[in-house]
Formats: C-alpha cells, sequence, structure tokens
C-alpha cells in the first residue's frame, strides 16, 4: 500500500462552474505532483460501482446521479502523507464547516454538491486510483 498517492475528482459541479483551473492549482500549490489526470465522464452504472461503499446509505442515488450528471476531472496526486494531506486540503464535507483557505470552502455549494472527492484511507486510494487509470497511464 502506498502512502505517497491519493485519488481525488473535481466533481461535476466544480467543473460547471469553471473552477478546474483554480482547483488544479490550489493542488499543485499544495505541494502536490499530478501522476494522472484526465476529464472523463462516468456513466450511472460506474457511479454506482464506483460509490457501492455507500450503497445502504440513503443519499447513494442522489450521490450516483450527481456523480454521472456531467464531466469529472480524475486525478491521482503524489506527496508524502498524500492521503492525510489531501483530506485538509479539502476540508470538510460540509463547505459550512470547511476550514478558511480549503478548497471545499472556497468552491463547494453544499453538502452534495462539495466540489472535489478525496480518496479516505491508502487502500481507498488504490483501489479508486485503479478504477479510473490503467498502470501506462499512471507518470
Amino acid at each position: 500500500m502506498r502512502s505517497d498517492r491519493t485519488f481525488t475528482m473535481i466533481k461535476p459541479d466544480a467543473v460547471a462552474n469553471g473552477y478546474i483551473g483554480d482547483i488544479l492549482a490550489a493542488i499543485t500549490k499544495g505541494g502536490f505532483r499530478i501522476a494522472a489526470m484526465k476529464y472523463t465522464k462516468i456513466s450511472k452504472e460506474q457511479a454506482e460501482v464506483f460509490y457501492e461503499v455507500h450503497k445502504e446509505r440513503p443519499f447513494y442515488g442522489e450521490l450516483t446521479d450527481f456523480m454521472s450528471s456531467g464531466p469529472i476531472v480524475a486525478a491521482i496526486l503524489e506527496k508524502e502523507n498524500a492521503v492525510a494531506d489531501f483530506r485538509k486540503l479539502i476540508g470538510a464535507t460540509n463547505p459550512a464547516e470547511a476550514e478558511e483557505g480549503t478548497i471545499r470552502k472556497q468552491f463547494a455549494e453544499s453538502m452534495s454538491k462539495n466540489a472535489v472527492h478525496g480518496s479516505d484511507s491508502d487502500e481507498n486510494a488504490c483501489i479508486e486510483g485503479a478504477f479510473h487509470f490503467s498502470g501506462c497511464e499512471i507518470f
């Protein structure tokens, strides 16, 4: 398990609002190196597989509908202590509770439209990165 990589997605709300460049700038300013990145759209079925861990939660349908509603930017990021440092950079899921200067405080609309996804563990970072990228797409 690598502790120097994490996975992120710039979600459809942030893409639609034109925040890709600003969010990528915050990521690189935060000391992360982009090891893989793509602008893509996931289907409802792909979203259901990706978020299967939340299948029994009441927000699952809304989440998968939202994540398949428009393009995203998927990326694998590198930095020492990547998962924890990235979660600190993006801030709390609820932007009203996020610290000033965090990505979600600056760019999220609401708890459900919170601009970015960030892996919550080294294990999930590996799984999520492999879901979106083949080995030859990671540099």
